[in-house]
């Protein structure tokens, strides 16, 4: 096989092997070329040369707030290697003090090709050293703008495939609730007239991003791929969403973002603040095959199948920065997870077991700063986590059909080579008392619950297989005033069924032109012996809160102070976005039983902010316990 071949030119420098070639700015190090399957070049060539392949942030000053969004730009460009097996790229920019719209961050950014490998990796290592100013970061991603005259077909999983419209179909469309949701009304492929494009329906849980992209269906067919073969390097844990692809056609890995989640999971740094991160490295492949044009499930499999290889891969050898963690400086944490609930242990099974940075039971799914790593338990609750950077955790876990989380008593200290052998663990879930009665199933999602079909004027947004995304369409939370246009809803225990009668998100209520009100929802439910000296307790358990107040009243809907109340809670805009969950809340609250009665009780869920139809909860799980045992 060839060697790789290196070309340095002025403002540029081109790397190649016998599959195909790329083309960076220097000392910039942005994308501007990617040459393979005969096609000069596959990026936007209609995009100046700055906008085709870059990484870039969105970060901000603390005071005055002031949000800036800048691509990672070099300032000096260095070979790291070059051989006929390997070629390394470094575009360095250091910061200092007189730079005041530049994040404080040094930037280290790296691009690598293999002699036998038909796609590049790239990776970043950012830093801030002591001493540096107040800041926060908001989003950091590698984007990829595709040919549009190219590339029309979109891939995120085996479900959501599709032909898709155009950038020009977008703006020829109509806005409708916020900017990323256009009406298609006059699409160069008539077929999506009266659909809506929104970059959301797109978005995937982190667990389930390590391959996704665009395939042309022209001659000659090819695929354009973005693998993460690992996640330590993403944030907030294995359920975080983002986004993956787009129109345009665009595809990007995003590394950290406040998408579903809020300011909850912005990088903050204190003044003085130090911090180094390793991204990536993540793998860009590309393929082709003739047979494609008819059936792009070829090339898809084939991705697939290499993204099960660099997985295995994973941690890379080849990466030559000295921040970057090889596989000798790693350990490996092993053990068997039990769930009790009551008298009995029963296996964790299909749970999500993982190590980050030390914290409070579920601090995972807003930590940001360090590596995690995750893994799921087989039918027996045994785990393994591997490839385990040296470093000091704490264990935690969720168990879907089981509320709360998990957070192991120790600190683990991890040391290269390390096997570490935790044995048999216990969770014990919440609970104060027996179930009286439940609403869902305990597994961070509101997904168990009515969904409706989209609003009339809007036509359904067709993937592969819609049955696991009917979710993911436009304006599902308008459908709440249709079917209940002047009475909230009410749930009758014992003769209501979940997944029919309880609405997929509680949304404010619209009364007029930009105006809207909070929601009340009733649970009514009997009791037969109320014992009024004890205590009962109520387990509420939240798949996402965008600005919302929640307050539970027991049986009087009129006091003036509620039983219980969660305060200013959520920004996951997760019910705009098609999200089916954002950040998981948990409360368990007490009611003392003199305030229910022997017969018919209810139960209000008061949802008081109204500002916004956007506004609101998505229910994970509701139960009512007896007495405390």
């Amino acid at each position: 096989m060839p060697p790789v071949k290196l070309d340095k030119q002025l403002n540029q420098v081109t790397m190649s092997n016998i599959f195909f070639n790329i083309t960076l700015s220097t000392p910039d190090g942005h994308v501007i070329g990617i040459s393979y399957g005969g096609v000069q070049n596959i990026l936007s060539i209609q995009n100046d040369e700055t906008n085709r392949g870059y990484w870039d942030i969105v970060w901000s000053y603390t005071e005055p707030r002031i949000i800036f969004s800048k691509k990672f730009t070099g300032t000096s460009f260095e070979v790291i290697i070059h051989n006929e097996n390997q070629t390394e790229l470094s575009f360095k920019r250091k910061w200092n003090a007189s730079q005041s719209n530049q994040l404080p961050l040094n930037i280290d950014k790296r691009f690598v090709m293999l002699r036998d490998t038909p796609g590049f990796y790239t990776y970043s290592i950012v830093e801030r050293l002591k001493g540096w100013p107040i800041s926060s970061i908001q989003n950091i991603r590698l984007v990829f703008r595709l040919q549009t005259d190219m590339f029309n077909y979109m891939l995120v999983s085996d479900e959501r495939q599709r032909v898709m419209p155009t950038d020009v179909d977008r703006n020829n469309g109509k806005v409708l609730g916020y900017k990323e949701a256009v009406l298609l009304t006059d699409p160069t492929n008539p077929d999506l007239k009266g659909e809506v494009d929104d970059k959301y329906f797109y978005s995937n849980d982190d667990k389930d991003g390590k391959v996704y992209g665009w395939i042309s269906t022209t001659n000659p067919p090819l695929g354009f791929w973005m693998i993460n073969p690992s996640n330590e390097y993403r944030i907030g844990g294995p359920l975080k969403q983002d986004l993956t692809t787009h129109v345009g056609p665009t595809v990007l890995t995003v590394f950290c973002s406040t998408h579903y989640a809020g300011e909850d999971l912005a990088i903050k740094f204190e003044q003085g603040e130090s911090w180094k991160k390793v991204l990536g490295p993540v793998f860009v492949y590309l393929n082709s095959n003739a047979a494609a044009k008819a059936n792009p499930s070829i090339l898809w499999n084939d991705a697939k199948k290499r993204m099960n290889q660099e997985v295995a891969s994973w941690p890379y050898e080849f990466a030559l920065s000295k921040d970057y963690i090889k596989s000798n400086q790693r350990g490996t944490v092993r053990g068997q997870l039990f769930v009790n609930d009551g008298k009995q242990n029963v296996a964790a099974s299909n749970a999500y077991v993982g190590l980050a940075p030390p914290g409070e039971a579920g601090s995972w799914q807003t930590e940001n700063k360090g590596y995690q790593f995750w893994t799921k338990t087989d039918g027996k609750g045994n785990f393994i986590i591997e490839n385990v950077i040296f470093g000091t955790y704490n264990l935690y876990a969720t168990v879907p059909g089981f509320i709360g989380d998990y957070k192991y008593t120790s600190n683990i200290k991890v040391t290269p080579g390390s096997n570490i052998k935790l044995g048999t663990l216990i969770y014990k879930p919440p609970r104060n008392g027996a179930t009286i009665w439940e609403i869902g199933i305990p597994d961070r999602s509101a997904a168990e619950f009515f969904i409706p079909n989209p609003p009339s004027q809007f036509k359904v947004h067709k993937y592969k297989n819609n049955s696991e995304t009917k979710f993911r369409q436009y304006g599902l939370w308008e459908q709440y005033g249709v079917l209940y246009p002047k009475n909230d809803l009410v749930y009758n225990v014992g003769t209501s069924n979940y997944s029919k009668d309880w609405f997929y998100a509680q949304v404010t209520r619209k009364i007029g032109i930009n105006t809207y009100n909070g929601t009340t929802w009733k649970i009514i439910f009997n009791l037969a012996n109320v014992n009024i000296a004890s205590n009962y307790t109520l387990q509420l358990a939240l798949a996402a809160a965008e600005e919302a107040d929640l307050h539970v009243l027991i049986n009087d809907e009129k006091l003036q102070e509620p039983h219980f109340s969660t305060g200013h809670i959520g920004g996951s805009n997760a019910i705009a976005r098609h999200g089916i969950h954002g950040l998981y809340w948990i409360y368990s609250i007490g009611i003392q039983g003199k305030l229910l009665v022997n017969g018919a009780n209810t139960i209000f869920l008061i949802q008081s902010s109204g500002l916004s139809p956007f506004e609101g909860v998505m229910y994970d799980y509701i139960r009512l316990e007896g007495p405390h045992q």
